[in-house]
């Protein structure tokens, strides 16, 4: 396993998606647009790197895409996106679903994660990934949804990454956390202006464990999904 400079351990605090990096170690993935990459911004960190829906119409998407093939041999590169479907946007679905699917094929091709971005678009999302039947991972990141939405996209093999959820809806979270086995679960701060370890916290209260075992556990995940431990 490749762990460059970090200590990685079984009580680690692993932030699946974030922005800017609260850290100097490498557990936490930060999310970076080919629209502002370069990779002299690069901080000695593992990252995630994609075409983010509401950025496809700002860049030229096949310089976009050469610029992400060109990193995926960065053993810090850990997952392709954030990516994804926004029916939100002024960009219709289908001008989204060619840059999603091409983004799709690099991830199969470097055996690297998904990191998922789906608004309002889980329906075409779904028949994307069983037309696709890709066995490479798919981790929707920031889920809002409804227990009964977790329910399905677990049923064909995603992961869910909670993070706002946890601080704006604590209630729905609990319904979400019960959903969702903590095999298939990441957690995460996005944007939040908060540490990671509150994330952690409050998500173990609603669970009504340990903090230090919720720790463990998706630590394990972290180990199996990004390197095939």
């Amino acid at each position: 396993m490749y762990i460059s400079g970090a200590s990685l351990t079984d009580g680690s605090f692993i932030n699946l998606h974030c922005h800017r990096s609260a850290a100097r170690d490498k557990l936490e993935i930060v999310s970076w647009d080919t629209l502002a990459f370069g990779a002299d911004l690069l901080q000695n960190g593992y990252y995630s790197l994609g075409i983010h829906p509401w950025h496809i119409e700002a860049q030229d998407c096949r310089q976009a895409l050469v610029t992400l093939a060109a990193q995926l041999q960065d053993a810090d590169l850990l997952a392709i996106g954030e990516c994804g479907l926004d029916s939100g946007i002024q960009l219709p679905l289908l001008g989204q679903i060619p840059v999603f699917e091409q983004q799709i094929t690099l991830a199969e091709q470097a055996g690297k994660p998904l990191i998922i971005h789906c608004v309002r678009a889980f329906h075409e999302l779904l028949r994307i990934k069983k037309q696709r039947k890709a066995d490479i991972p798919w981790i929707i990141h920031g889920f809002t949804g409804k227990p009964a939405l977790a329910v399905q996209l677990l049923a064909h093999g995603c992961y869910i990454s909670l993070g706002s959820v946890l601080l704006q809806a604590p209630q729905q979270a609990r319904l979400l956390l019960a959903a969702i086995p903590l095999q298939r679960l990441f957690l995460e701060t996005d944007a939040a202006a908060v540490p990671i370890s509150t994330i952690y916290r409050i998500a173990a209260d609603l669970l009504d464990m340990d903090g230090l075992i919720l720790q463990q556990l998706l630590t394990a995940n972290f180990r199996r999904v990004f390197f095939d431990e």
